[in-house]
């Protein structure tokens, strides 16, 4: 066969296209096929001992040969093209030939194009060309093409023109499904409507009215009530506590297989970035410091298309070859869960995580995690990290909310998985089964909160989140109005959580059980009470300073007695947790800031007043917390260290 400048490059011109079909494609058997080392071999692209070293790494890494040749710097893109094409006995198609055609792509469907490498291309005939940039796992997908398209032929596409001829011919379609991927009855997607604004905001007049009408009944009611939740919920997390104090056990049963036999597979990271052009030059830097093998390591940096400076900084840094841009298209919403899905449709590994734009991960983490999925059970869906902050020290809100971190990631969480409840995730630092992720819908685009909404969705649907040791540090927010943003934004995705599952509380109950159903009532719906009415808690310290309170006027001196004990022992229980969580040499210094939770829990009752309101105004709206202030202090203290 001849070979023109086009089909050295590995790019296909027009005149291909009109090629006859006999030249386009060879179909030949495995067994004839030469190998594509031996090709690059006699090309002079590999040295020997390169590919021998390439071989025998390949032996014990789900990766193919060519990926791995590229990911160790052997080869270049075009060595690989030519290679490819002298291998199979074809051309190769690029983003430049001549348009797919989008009807072809349509029956196949788009999800199903990049979930197979495939892109139906054109028709010859009676003969469908598809372009393929996994050629190796063709004939494993063939039966299903020809169900689709009849007799099919084979031609090579980089993994990038797929894409961008998929984004071009097919991308409305994209932007769609990262919106409505997930079912709309676990979806918060019909909250957009203004029935639902109009009815909360007319319970919360209704309750307004009948304080002036009522206020000291209502004051009763609504103290009773607001106790009744500070009770439930300092219960469960001394419980969490306690639970700790056991012996350990084994959260699932280990796989004895060693873990030689497993294969190690391709992991896929996001790391969704918006408006925060500073930090790329030291997100770059934080994320080459993993020591997972570079070619299995697929690092998507997802940026919002209309985000013009943060794509121009990436445009300006130098991306190893195992990182890679996704730009999602610009539309009405945007949002970190609508960014995730879009991006995970291009992602390559079997396992996904998910970083945010200024973490700095342990070294060793995905290691520690890929070992965890391989010792699970087959219903482990999800590994969850702990977090830590880098900035500290910076203030007396960064001292408390690392204080509040630790007690979450190293007591509370730990404590309610021991306990048997389902754990609602954070929002980094999480890997994925991706076949179970992509099973139940992925994330929810319009949930401000969607990471603890999938942690419930996965219990729901029976799968088990494992929590993992392993530490990545963020920034913490440590001015009272992005604080009070940020927190807003939490609370008001804890509502909407609350609300989505509990539309149903009956399937809710029988698919978790009366033990975890009572969790999430007393996680979510016990969370938002305790701020929403926090003020009425207060107010039990005029009652021991000796001042007058209104309560007594209607309500029996014992049970009052019980409310201001039990307030007294929810702020001990605190403590405790908080310096039980605090005992590494790395937090012990933030003992001496235990007291001062007092100042700093009050600005979570602005931040919930500021997340009902825009639960009826904006449910939606995803209210960006700006970082970059200190993040560059952690990179100076290593490079000292």
């Amino acid at each position: 066969m001849h070979h023109s400048a086009a089909y050295r490059t590995g790019r296909a011109g027009p005149a291909i296209l009109r090629a006859p079909l006999q030249l386009v494609v060879e179909r030949r058997a495995d067994a004839d096929r030469p190998a594509l080392g031996r090709i690059l071999q006699e090309m002079g692209a590999v040295a020997p001992a390169d590919l021998l070293r390439a071989l025998e790494m390949q032996s014990r890494r789900a990766v193919d040969l060519g990926d791995l040749l590229l990911a160790q710097g052997l080869v270049t893109q075009e060595q690989l093209a030519q290679a490819r094409s002298r291998q199979y006995q074809t051309r190769c198609y690029d983003q430049y030939s001549p348009p797919p055609d989008p009807r072809l792509i349509d029956r196949l469907g788009v999800q199903r194009c990049l979930a197979l490498h495939c892109l139906p291309w054109m028709q010859a005939g009676a003969v469908t060309v598809v372009a393929t940039a996994r050629p190796l796992q063709f004939e494993n997908h063939r039966a299903e093409l020809e169900a689709l398209f009849g007799p099919v032929v084979m031609v090579l596409v980089s993994e990038t023109d797929l894409h961008a001829c998929l984004l071009r011919t097919r991308r409305t379609r994209l932007k769609l499904w990262a919106e409505t991927c997930v079912p709309a009855k676990e979806s918060c997607r019909a909250m957009h409507a203004r029935s639902f604004g109009r009815a909360l905001g007319g319970a919360l007049l209704l309750v307004l009215a009948a304080a002036l009408y009522a206020p000291v009944l209502v004051l009763a009611v609504l103290t009773c009530l607001t106790c009744t939740a500070l009770l439930l919920s300092s219960g469960l997390k001394l419980a969490a506590f306690l639970s700790l104090r056991r012996a350990p056990a084994p959260a699932f049963p280990v796989v004895t297989t060693p873990l030689a036999v497993h294969r190690k597979p391709v992991v896929s990271i996001l790391v969704p970035m918006y408006d925060e052009p500073e930090v790329v030059p030291r997100l770059i830097n934080r994320l080459s410091r993993l020591t997972w093998p570079r070619e299995l390591l697929d690092i998507l940096l997802v940026v919002e298309e209309q985000d013009v400076a943060t794509r121009a900084a990436l445009d300006h840094a130098e991306l190893p070859h195992w990182m890679r841009v996704i730009p999602v298209p610009d539309g009405k919403l945007k949002t970190k869960p609508r960014a995730l899905n879009f991006a995970m449709l291009f992602a390559r590994g079997r396992i996904v995580g998910v970083y945010d734009a200024e973490d700095a991960p342990e070294p060793d983490q995905i290691h520690r995690v890929v070992r965890c999925f391989q010792e699970g059970p087959p219903n482990l869906a999800c590994v969850q990290g702990v977090l830590d902050f880098y900035n500290a020290r910076a203030n007396w809100i960064s001292r408390c909310f690392s204080i509040e971190y630790a007690s979450w990631f190293r007591i509370i969480l730990p404590g309610m998985q021991r306990l048997g409840l389902a754990v609602p995730l954070g929002g980094t630092t999480l890997f994925f089964r991706r076949d179970i992720l992509e099973k139940l819908g992925a994330w929810d685009a319009h949930n401000v909160t969607e990471d603890a909404d999938l942690g419930i969705r996965l219990a729901r649907h029976g799968y088990y989140t494992q929590l993992l040791d392993t530490v990545t540090e963020e920034e913490a927010s440590c001015h009272p109005l992005a604080w009070v943003k940020q927190r807003s934004r939490w609370l008001k995705g804890y509502a909407i959580t609350w609300l989505v599952h509990m539309r149903e509380p009956v399937q809710l109950w029988r698919q978790l059980g009366a033990w975890r159903f009572f969790g999430v009532q007393v996680l979510f719906l016990g969370t938002l009470l305790q701020f929403m009415f926090a003020p009425l808690l207060w107010s039990f310290w005029l009652i021991l300073l000796g001042f007058g309170h209104p309560l007594p006027e209607i309500l029996p001196a014992p049970l009052i007695i019980g409310f201001v004990a039990l307030f007294l022992g929810s702020e001990l229980v605190s403590l405790i947790i908080g310096f039980a969580a605090t005992k590494s040499v790395r937090h012990r210094h933030l003992r001496f800031w235990l007291l001062a939770l007092h100042a700093y829990f009050p600005l979570a009752v602005l931040a919930v007043y500021k997340a009902l309101w825009e639960l009826v105004r904006a449910p939606f709206y995803w209210d960006k917390t700006a970082h970059g202030e200190f993040d560059a202090e952690i990179d100076k203290i290593r490079v000292l260290i």
